[in-house]
């Protein structure tokens, strides 16, 4: 019996289980999701510096005439005692001694001669210092179990002097598909016969969602070869396949699915497009059987594959996320299932795209977000407010617009 889009994602979060965990350099943990929680081991800054190039004063001396009696570069170990009347050059980065109370930009002095400056009356007690541990203190925990490696959290590492961390491996998925009517991109078909595009969609997009990916194969309209295809699979964590779960004469998927003994999680999605989609777990590999229709297949893979593999992933954010924005154009739509609707979010609005038949092949490559109706939207006006989930998102334009606020 189909169940509804809520009740599919509760299904897919309650049952998928994180990957075990491999170490890996720094370098090398990029996109990965970490394995452990991060504390601390030195405090940032490490010692009291200076966050500009100037003069080391104190506050005694304000508005005067002051002896310069030694400069102090980043990286130097001295600490010179300075008393009234005297002050220290010193530059970004370096240790300010104690007995430094503020720091004056050199531009803000006046340099009377080699030796001898004058300094300004609006000198505040502190300013342009840069306490221990003011940044990260000792014992602070910086990152979480779950957490996404990126160019920040490397900063952070590298930071503390760590090298190597704790990453779940990237899931293991297996793709394939099924029926006579389709051939491989790179064979010659003939007009009763049509090219797979679904394979190289699914194969490109959990690569771009961090997994491990290997393209098993295309199976034929027979139980026989499905099952091969199964059997070449299992090592994965995760089954990808598209077609055969209809009610057709030749879909043979699900029958070939079930001589695994595989658990079925739910078969069927009150939803539009996809509603033939199945979820199931053989031993501790899980297996999505998409439609066949490709832009069926690949939305409902951003509805819920993405999910299964965020959680397989150990991925701390496993959820969807989405924007509120408002409605670019009126948008009227059938009652009785919830709707996919995909289309362009332009930093402005959400405009849907005017073509989304499921069989249609050339609908993503215009769109980087989609929306969910309800079962009982039939109309929404222009400019109302929607929200929308992100489908590829690098977020950038070809018209050139004013970022500023």
């Amino acid at each position: 019996m189909a169940i509804c889009i809520k009740k599919a994602l509760e299904i897919i979060i309650s049952n998928v289980q994180k990957v075990s965990f491999e170490i890996v350099p720094i370098e090398n943990a990029k996109d990965r999701i970490l394995a452990q929680d991060i504390f601390a081991i030195y405090n940032l800054p490490t010692y009291n510096n200076s966050a500009m190039d100037g003069y080391g004063v104190r506050l005694a001396d304000i508005g005067k005439k002051v002896k310069v009696i030694e400069t102090v570069l980043a990286g130097s170990n001295k600490e010179p005692i300075i008393n009234d009347g005297e002050v220290i050059k010193i530059m970004t980065g370096a240790r300010v001694p104690s007995s430094v109370e503020a720091v004056v930009p050199q531009e803000n002095v006046e340099i009377l001669d080699d030796e001898c400056i004058s300094l300004p009356n609006n000198i505040k007690k502190y300013q342009h210092m840069r306490f221990i541990g003011e940044d990260i203190k000792n014992g602070e925990k910086l990152l979480s179990d779950g957490d996404e490696i990126n160019y920040a959290t490397s900063t952070i590492l590298a930071s503390q002097g760590i090298t190597h961390i704790k990453v779940y491996r990237q899931p293991k998925v297996c793709v394939f598909t099924s029926g006579e009517e389709l051939k491989l991109h790179y064979e010659k078909i003939e007009e009763y016969q049509v090219y797979n595009s679904n394979t190289p969609t699914l194969l490109a997009r959990a690569k771009e969602l961090g997994a491990d990916v290997t393209f098993v194969g295309m199976a034929k309209d027979t139980v026989e070869s499905l099952k091969e295809m199964i059997e070449n699979s299992l090592y994965s964590d995760f089954i990808i396949t598209s077609g055969g779960i209809s009610v057709g004469e030749a879909d043979f998927t699900k029958e070939a699915f079930e001589s695994f003994n595989m658990e079925i999680l739910f078969d069927g999605i009150t939803i539009k497009p996809g509603k033939p989609t199945l979820f199931g777990k053989i031993g501790k590999t899980y297996v999505l059987n998409l439609p066949g229709n490709p832009l069926a297949a690949a939305l409902i893979f951003e509805a819920f594959g993405k999910i299964i593999l965020q959680k397989l992933a150990g991925n701390k954010n496993i959820y969807h996320n989405y924007i509120e924005t408002k409605l670019g154009e009126v948008l009227n739509n059938k009652q009785g299932r919830t709707t996919i609707i995909p289309g362009f979010f332009d930093g402005s609005c959400f405009i849907p795209s005017s073509k989304r038949l499921p069989g249609m092949v050339g609908v993503l490559h215009n769109c980087n977000s989609m929306m969910v109706l309800g079962k009982n939207i039939e109309h929404i006006n222009e400019d109302e407010k929607v929200k929308i989930l992100p489908i590829n998102w690098k977020f950038f334009t070809d018209t050139k617009k004013d970022f500023f606020n």
